[in-house]
């Protein structure tokens, strides 16, 4: 059976699916297959268009071969290399749809300071301000699930919660080291300093897609600290979570509430398992290949922001763009287009897929 057929068939039989009792009744098992359904309607129609553009190239081959006007013949010509170019988007826009880059709405960033001393602080809360705004812009909710600041303005770590539409797949290549370029405020001699931030951003997993054994966690609890080190809160509302089989640990401390700080860490320590999950996936389906799709390899220098010269460097995508205020005002989609398109490009070289 071709591969079109198999696909149709499959977008059927869920469709069917779709309308079994059973399956309304259970809202987690409905959502998965209504998941799949998506991609196989999504991946029918692209079949559909690429056949019905297959049926239109043929006829105007067809009156190329009969047609004897000179400028009929260049309009056809025009047709024919507009149909070409259509095919060859619709299959690369087919095979990424199969390769199945889901759309991913919500997630958790973690932006910590590295080398840089107080410099590194300063740029991570630069960095998270950067966020913030261009979240904002997109209408998407970010709420603070833990932040540890320092005594001149920085931020030691901030992890953040973003929730909105296809907030993931926006900004899933921000992960990697961030370096800054500047003089630093109390530099008397106006020295540029280099320093570097680590960004990473996990896909929040839905529910039911990790699971935590409670005799697989283990809870402390102890009060909560200002940047000075002072005590801030009177009781032991601070809470550290440790998953003992992967020694993956998260604390949170912000809210007033043990609760509501428990709940806060137990998302961020769901969303750090997925991502070791997916992870182990990937290193177990691409043991040979130098650099991975989404990999966010955190040890890799992503981008420069060089303030002298205003100019934000992606080293990815080998982009430079001369817009460094707007840029640190959120203004980055022309670079997470570029990333876009650079990793479609990767993934589609590296398909063996054949339409």
């Amino acid at each position: 059976m071709p591969a079109e057929n198999q696909y149709q068939k499959r977008y059927q039989e869920y469709e069917e699916k779709l309308q079994s009792e059973s399956l309304l009744k259970n809202p987690r098992e409905y959502k998965k297959v209504y998941k799949e359904f998506k991609k196989l309607a999504e991946i029918t129609r692209l079949q559909e268009k690429i056949s019905e553009g297959e049926r239109q190239l043929k006829e105007n081959k067809e009156l190329l071969k009969n047609e004897k006007d000179k400028s009929m013949i260049e309009l056809i010509q025009e047709e024919v290399n507009s149909l070409n170019s259509e095919a060859l988007k619709n299959k690369n826009q087919l095979k990424l749809t199969i390769l199945g880059d889901d759309d991913v709405n919500n997630l958790i960033m973690e932006i910590r300071a590295g080398t840089g001393g107080d410099e590194a602080s300063l740029f991570a809360a630069d960095l998270f301000r950067l966020y913030s705004k261009f979240c904002d812009n997109k209408k998407w909710k970010l709420e603070v699930l833990s932040l540890s600041a320092t005594e001149v303005k920085g931020v030691k770590e901030v992890v953040f919660n973003v929730k909105g539409n296809k907030a993931y797949n926006h900004l899933k290549y921000e992960t990697g080291v961030h370096r800054v370029q500047r003089i630093p405020q109390t530099e008397s001699s106006g020295r540029i300093h280099t320093s570097a931030v680590s960004v990473a951003v996990l896909k929040e997993p839905e529910k039911g897609e990790v699971e935590i054994l409670d005799k697989d966690l283990k809870v402390d609890t102890y009060r909560a600290s200002g940047a000075g080190g002072q005590h801030v809160n009177t009781t032991d509302s601070a809470i550290r979570l440790t998953h003992v089989p992967t020694g993956i640990v998260v604390t949170c401390q912000d809210e007033r509430s043990q609760i509501k700080n428990k709940e806060k860490a137990l998302k961020v320590l769901l969303a750090r398992l997925y991502e070791r999950q997916e992870k182990e996936k990937r290193e177990k389906f691409a043991k040979e290949r130098k650099e991975q799709v989404g990999s966010g390899d955190r040890s890799e220098k992503v981008r420069t922001y060089n303030f002298p010269q205003g100019r934000v460097s992606e080293h990815r995508t080998k982009l430079s763009l001369y817009n460094l205020e707007s840029f640190m005002n959120g203004e980055i989609e022309e670079v997470i287009d570029s990333l876009r398109d650079h990793f479609e490009k990767k993934k589609l070289m590296e398909s063996d897929i054949v339409i």
